[in-house]
């Protein structure tokens, strides 16, 4: 939410999210969310979507965007609240360069039917 708040601020109109949760997805696209604890969140999301704006929403395995994998892991060490970094991180250069290539690392998927 925050980081869409922000490309809204920024004037981005064209934003693609990728979340390697398949059930987060749901719940954003979800209409009945009353009883989760992030509900708030998720409302906020919704009203985001309702901007004026095109955003696309996607499911992709964590293997295949290793900066966003790698900043997710790294915001862990962080204190809690929103990070905009204003300098670039030296480590992201090679994974930019690594998801660039299409590069990935097996992993096993099971079926979830």
């Amino acid at each position: 939410v925050e980081g869409l708040q922000l490309a809204w601020n920024l004037g981005c109109r064209r934003v693609r999210v990728e979340l390697d949760s398949s059930c987060t997805i749901q719940l954003l696209e979800s209409r009945s969310t009353d009883t989760h604890h992030h509900t708030t969140v998720v409302a906020r999301y919704q009203e985001l979507m309702r901007q004026g704006w095109e955003v696309t929403t996607s499911h992709i395995y964590r293997e295949t965007n290793k900066c966003a994998d790698y900043l997710a892991s790294h915001g862990h060490s962080l204190s809690p609240g929103v990070h905009v970094m204003t300098r670039s991180v030296p480590l992201l250069y090679n994974f930019l360069m690594y998801d660039s290539q299409g590069l990935s690392e097996p992993r096993l998927v099971l079926n979830e039917s």
